[in-house]
């Protein structure tokens, strides 16, 4: 096999574990020195695959790519790639689903916590000379009897609901799929209305598409307990980043946990950055050296898979069966 693949970008160390699978294969490694959509575009014109991370992969980009058979996502979401205009060319969409379910629970799970036990306010009154100063009058539940509502019980959800039961926490979840009362092992699905006025800690695990874009707005956050946490390690547009801020403000919600805004980087100026009880971390939920490295090989195992003809193991578009410029 001669083919070429556009890297559009990555955050971890090295190219070396896919580069050692691609070149195997003989796949030719191109890494894309920024990622604007005429970089891309211009890079694209003579490659067979186009692996991608946070980079958007937008319709002139795939338009360019000619001879693109796949466009395999380094990560679960596939909100930054054209998937109709993909599939209109004939070209495969991929992600990995499940590499870093562990990391991302224990980092949702992490926050909890910390967000409940005020750990961060508390050190920064220590580190300020304010040991005997900490007023022990802000919202602090005890876990073990405390309800965590779940929104989305895909596999991330469930993910979490099994580590937060050993926690003693009471495990409702809201997902569009699920019927209010089906039954389901340990967790009680509700209604998302029901899940916002009887949860104190909300952590959202949905996509981002038109039905859940600000799916936590002003109107939500007044229907959520008083001194209540919310946490965002999903996709930043979930959230109306202003309401939120007041909300915070305000004391009605008593913490906030977000690996994911919106814009990225955030405004300098955003409220949210100089509120007492939030945690901010940069997209960084999913890693963990273990993590990565599966993410790096089962990405370019995908591409390898569809060059060689033969069908995906994670496809995100099926309509492109019967029509795929790989023969699939």
């Amino acid at each position: 096999m001669n083919s070429k693949v556009l890297i559009t970008d990555y955050v971890w160390p090295s190219t070396d574990p896919e580069r050692e699978i691609l070149e195997a294969a003989g796949v030719e490694l191109v890494v894309a020195p920024d990622t604007s959509e005429t970089t891309l575009a211009d890079l694209a014109t003579d490659v067979d695959a186009i692996m991608f991370c946070f980079a958007q992969v937008t319709g002139q980009v795939l338009e360019s790519a000619t001879n693109c058979k796949i466009a395999a996502r380094y990560g679960i979401g596939v909100d930054n790639v054209d998937i109709p205009k993909a599939t209109e060319l004939g070209i495969v969409v991929t992600n990995v689903p499940d590499y870093c379910m562990d990391e991302v629970t224990d980092h949702a799970l992490g926050m909890i916590l910390a967000l409940n036990r005020r750990l961060v306010p508390h050190n920064r009154s220590v580190l300020s000379g304010g040991w005997d100063t900490v007023a022990l009058n802000q919202p602090m539940h005890r876990t073990r009897g405390a309800t965590l509502g779940i929104v989305g019980f895909g596999r991330i959800g469930r993910s979490l609901a099994d580590k937060a039961v050993g926690f003693g926490m009471q495990i409702l979840t809201y997902d569009p799929l699920i019927k209010p009362g089906t039954p389901l092992d340990g967790v009680t699905a509700v209604s998302f209305d029901d899940l916002l006025k009887e949860s104190d800690f909300i952590s959202l695990h949905v996509p981002l598409i038109p039905s859940t874009e600000n799916l936590i707005s002003a109107s939500q956050l007044a229907k959520m307990k008083p001194g209540s946490i919310l946490i965002n390690c999903a996709r930043g547009g979930l959230i109306d980043e202003e309401a939120l801020a007041v909300a915070l403000q305000s004391g009605h919600i008593a913490g906030a946990g977000l690996d994911v805004v919106e814009p990225t980087p955030p405004d300098p100026n955003s409220a949210l950055l100089s509120q007492e009880n939030v945690i901010i971390t940069p997209h960084t939920a999913f890693f963990s050296q273990a993590s990565t490295l599966e993410l790096e090989r089962r990405t370019a195992a995908e591409v390898v898979r569809v060059l060689n003809g033969e069908t995906p193991e994670n496809l995100i578009n099926p309509d492109v069966l019967g029509t795929a410029r790989s023969g699939i």
